[in-house]
């Protein structure tokens, strides 16, 4: 059984603590898309830890993790975070399998990326500049280097040449803050501590898992509004983040898959550029901001906020066929006298429930108000203890999206939970 784990707004939706929680329900959890952008954040025993690129199950000890072929990896970042899982207690060494086919993200990948960001002046994206777009631009190229290369007697060859290539677009774009010895020093450090890990062909073994009964949870990185394809192009990463990564970025069939959990929080972040129709750029706005901790895991950025988009989330669960939903940060609403939902767009004075191909003119959201709730709900563990106005925000939300919602984050740590069976 294949179980999917996605996010369906902007990222930053709390994947790393649902797929946590999860956990020690399947027998295996696997990345299948994205690289070092994403930062997943587990609270255990009252401390945090924030993974990019290992998959969520490595705190646990009977569970097998996987990278898979649609990841990106920086080996620099990747034995860093390793280092700080393993002191943390992860179980890195014994739980570990990495694609032989996942791609590198090499030192001049990440060199390119800034120099790109900064070419783009106030049209930037919001890259993270972790280098992960020039990678995809050239696995998609077809003259990227897989992981599996680093164990190639022609390895140093293939890297001056992919090296070659990206230095002559960096010159192009006339940029000359780096310093790429240094990198090149570190990155052929780490991919030496790279390959003592096991690597395997993921989508045999997946398969595998799959014929033996093994329950896998697939792992996504960022949000559905992000991908690729369907996000709001082109503020968007450099993946598929909907249901259809997961056959591609792991080799699994359609058919194999069961569930589709989508996670969103009860209000709306956004990292970086791009259109956000139910911002709020206002006190209200930095309340949830500072109320939420809404600061970027891995960048420190801070995330802009508004209500909940349900045009955009209606869509993100079409898109992936999601059948369960996760709501996160409810208590993050405490405290505020009404609680407002997005339920149409104003697109030039135009009304529409759909997310359109281009939102560049004027967008506005159309809002229904809800009553809020002032109580402390960080502490209950029962759906009929929490408040009222609580449990009507839920049924409204559930009645808008056709869809239940089973899982309710009331805070961070794993026990501020309640599950329900719906």
């Amino acid at each position: 059984m294949v179980d999917v784990l996605l996010g369906l707004q902007w990222g930053d939706e709390g994947k790393g603590k649902i797929a946590d929680f999860l956990t020690p329900k399947y027998d295996v959890v696997a990345r299948f898309q994205g690289g070092p952008n994403a930062g997943h954040s587990l609270e255990i025993n009252g401390k945090r830890h924030v993974l990019n690129t290992l998959p969520s199950g490595i705190f646990h000890e009977n569970c097998i993790n996987i990278i898979g072929n649609g990841v990106v990896l920086d080996p620099v970042r990747f034995m860093e975070e390793i280092d700080r899982t393993v002191e943390a207690g992860g179980f890195v060494e014994q739980n570990l399998r990495i694609s032989y086919k996942a791609h590198l993200i090499l030192p001049t990948h990440k060199i390119l990326d800034a120099a790109s960001e900064a070419a783009k002046g106030e049209a930037k994206i919001g890259s993270t500049l972790r280098g992960i777009g020039p990678t995809y631009r050239d696995k998609i190229g077809r003259s990227g280097l897989r992981i599996g290369e680093i164990f190639s007697k022609d390895f140093i060859l293939k890297y001056k040449q992919s090296k070659e290539r990206s230095l002559a677009l960096i010159d192009h774009y006339g940029f000359t803050d780096f310093d790429l010895d240094a990198m090149e020093e570190e990155f052929f450090g780490a991919v030496e501590r790279l390959r003592k890990y096991q690597f395997v062909n993921s989508e045999y073994l997946v398969n595998q898992y799959i014929t033996d009964n093994k329950n896998i949870l697939a792992e996504g990185a960022q949000g559905s509004m992000l991908d690729i394809d369907f996000g709001s192009y082109p503020f968007v990463t450099s993946s598929n983040t909907t249901a259809g990564g997961v056959c591609t970025g792991l080799g699994i069939a359609p058919r194999h898959i069961e569930n589709v959990i989508g996670i969103f929080k009860a209000y709306c972040t956004r990292v970086g550029s791009g259109p956000f129709p139910t911002e709020l750029d206002n006190q209200q706005g930095q309340d949830l901001r500072d109320k939420g901790s809404e600061y970027g895991a891995t960048t420190g950025r801070p995330r802009r906020c508004g209500w909940i988009d349900l045009v955009a989330l209606k869509y993100a669960i079409m898109l992936s066929g999601v059948n369960k939903l996760c709501m996160m940060k409810s208590d993050v609403l405490s405290g505020f006298d009404t609680v407002d939902a997005g339920v149409a767009y104003l697109v030039d004075g135009n009304r529409s429930t759909e997310v359109g191909f281009d939102y560049s003119g004027s967008v506005n959201a159309e809002f229904v108000s809800k009553p809020g709730w002032k109580e402390d709900i960080t502490a209950i563990q029962d759906y009929d203890v929490l408040p009222d106005t609580v449990k009507d925000y839920i049924t409204f939300l559930e009645s808008q999206l056709d869809t239940g919602i089973n899982i309710i984050s009331v805070g961070p740590g794993r026990t501020q939970t309640i599950e329900r069976n719906i």
